[in-house]
């Protein structure tokens, strides 16, 4: 799977990117991998409106600065790790944050692959 990953064309980016909701928005089941996404984000309490607030704000400034949507393997994360993790990839070079997006959706691939087969 890594080998695979590193191998990956900007359209296969932007389609595997587009299975997955943004960090504290509720998935679309007709868009989104909606039950693994819940489970993975589960660490992010939704009711907390500050939390919501700087996760919208922090997607905003990402999707504005690198034109795709911000993916973090979230399972086992709570919202201040992601949220210091999106401030952090904010800093990186496009090239940089290509890398770290693939190394994610990688480790999200790794852990919903253990799920089946586990």
């Amino acid at each position: 799977m890594r080998e695979a990953a590193s191998t990956v064309s900007d359209d296969e980016l932007e389609r595997a990117l587009a299975r997955h909701p943004r960090i504290g928005e509720r998935a679309d089941a007709t868009r989104h991998d909606a039950a693994h996404s819940a489970r993975e984000q589960s660490g992010v309490d939704r009711d907390d409106a500050d939390v919501a607030e700087r996760l919208a704000e922090g997607n905003r400034a990402y999707e504005e600065r690198f034109d795709r949507v911000f993916i973090i393997r979230a399972a086992g994360r709570d919202a201040e790790e992601i949220l210091g993790q999106l401030r952090r990839r904010l800093d990186n070079t496009d090239e940089a944050e290509r890398a770290e997006t693939i190394e994610q959706l990688t480790q999200i691939a790794l852990l919903r692959a253990q799920e089946v087969v586990g």
